[in-house]
């Protein structure tokens, strides 16, 4: 007995079988091998085409396929993670009407910011948790704005994941964490959040229908089965953003639990147990996945957009042509902690919400030309994420969180001995690294709302640690240079 789960990114789509009685991944491999493309038709524009998530989820689903030699009817749940966001907008036949608005796109911010002031912070902050911000809303708002001929053929407006859930199913749902994704999710009601659809003049029935988040959510029809080399009549019984399916994955449900991911962005999302709000709005909240009604699950996020992406570009760049990012980091490992003085803002992609949506680009501050080589750069790049990480961080904890222990898979920027060790030492927080990924998450998940599992402790009980990174014994150095980032940081936030 097998599960499927699918991880929808920006940069590539994931697919992992994992084993139901065991709970090990089976087989997983992901596509494209090279980042998925992303359109930037102007300056904080994102946009990427839903036609090539699905082509990237085929073959992805093919290659499991063929490296379990499973019998596809063994698979008895599929369950869906994907960009947070994103837009997609379709006609009545189900024809996507123009290309997805994702995630890093920054188009909404100026109608986001227009509705928190003209409906007020007493409105929105204790219903919403949030500033209407740069949300799927917002980006809904401008698209009714700019393109009103594509508004007025839309027949349902769907996050990237409803999307997918669409193409195998041929239903249309969402669920309450999605709708907190839009920010059209009403803490004080648990319910859509009308208030703000009628100022934003949408009609309700473009929203789709809302079900819980481990339920089962449509079947996967002939045609689907076909394409895809699945069996027809497969429940999804789980779908969620990849940021609260990033915390299911690590066993992180429960208040004062905290998991991070440092991929394209950097994220750093624990568990509420009431529901607070940061009144400036710097960090999010959004219903987490085991979030209902009688039991508050608040999830309070960081999010940095240029994390991975700044380090892709510092290799491409910066670093000598052809070197890997394990050689990378073994330059950077030659400089120390500090980076003698270097300093870099990692904020080079799109608006920033905890800088309360401004846009003041990546910039690098202290280089000495007698001194410094593209060995500090690279450390102070990696540094510079993290202080962004470190800067969010304080703000949860001023709402409420108590951050002691991170749960992170072992990938993306985690991989790096430099970056998880700095975010140990400034944070003063145990870091936990954790053989999962978010498709295999997903595939758990999809076994929770099929009810193969009894609930998460069950679904994640085989999880392994593998690694422990515990805080510098000698913190000082790193915290002097956070102190020198954020002063650096106030200077850039003055001019904007």
């Amino acid at each position: 007995m097998y599960l499927l789960g699918y991880d929808i990114g920006s940069s590539s789509v994931k697919a992992a079988l994992v084993d139901a009685v065991t709970g090990k991944c089976v087989a997983s491999d992901f596509f494209p091998k090279n980042e998925a493309p992303i359109k930037a038709l102007r300056q904080g524009w994102a946009e990427q085409e839903p036609a090539n998530w699905w082509k990237y989820l085929k073959e992805a689903t093919a290659a499991v396929l063929a490296g379990s030699k499973i019998d596809p009817a063994t698979i008895k749940a599929i369950g869906i993670s994907y960009q947070m966001h994103g837009l997609v907008a379709i006609d009545k036949d189900h024809n996507v009407l123009r290309d997805a608005i994702i995630w890093c796109d920054s188009r909404g911010v100026p109608y986001g910011d227009k509705a928190f002031s003209e409906l007020g912070a007493d409105t929105c902050l204790p219903r919403l948790l949030n500033s209407p911000g740069n949300f799927t809303a917002a980006k809904l708002r401008w698209l009714k704005e700019e393109e009103p001929e594509v508004f007025e053929r839309i027949y349902k407006v769907m996050l990237p994941g409803d999307y997918i859930a669409m193409r195998l199913t041929g239903e249309i749902c969402t669920n309450p964490e999605g709708l907190s994704e839009y920010m059209l999710w009403d803490f004080k009601d648990n319910a859509p959040a009308r208030f703000l659809m009628d100022y934003y003049g949408f009609p309700a029935d473009i929203f789709p229908e809302v079900k819980p988040t481990f339920s089962e959510q449509g079947r996967l029809t002939e045609s689907a089965a076909r394409e895809l080399g699945l069996a027809a009549g497969t429940p999804v019984t789980y779908r969620a953003g990849d940021q609260p399916n990033n915390a299911l994955s690590l066993n992180v449900f429960n208040p004062g639990e905290v998991a991070s991911t440092a991929g394209t962005s950097g994220v750093v999302y624990g568990i509420n147990g009431t529901v607070d709000y940061d009144p400036r709005s710097r960090v999010n909240n959004f219903a987490h996945v085991n979030h209902s009604a009688g039991l508050t699950r608040v999830g309070v996020m960081t999010c940095i957009n240029g994390t991975g992406i700044l380090n892709t570009w510092i290799k491409r760049n910066v670093a000598p042509d052809g070197i890997s990012y394990a050689e990378m980091n073994d330059l950077a490992a030659t400089v120390p902690v500090g980076s003698q003085g270097v300093t870099i803002l990692p904020f080079g992609n799109g608006a920033e919400r905890v800088l309360e949506n401004r846009q003041i680009g990546c910039s690098m501050h202290g280089i000495n030309f007698n001194i410094h080589n593209r060995c500090h750069i690279i450390r102070a790049a990696q540094e510079g994420i993290v202080f962004s990480f470190m800067y969010g961080m304080e703000i949860m904890e001023s709402i409420g969180m108590d951050i002691k222990r991170i749960h992170a898979g072992n990938a993306n920027m985690f991989l790096s001995p430099i970056f998880r060790d700095t975010l140990a030492s400034v944070s003063g927080a145990t870091i936990d690294l954790i053989d999962t990924d978010g498709a295999a998450g997903a595939a758990k998940g999809a076994g929770i709302g099929a009810g193969i599992y009894a609930d998460n402790n069950e679904a994640f009980s085989s999880l392994k640690v593998l690694k422990v990174i515990e805080p510098a014994a000698d913190r000082t150095p790193y915290l002097e240079a956070y102190a020198r980032w954020k002063s650096v940081l106030k200077q850039q936030l003055e001019t904007v």
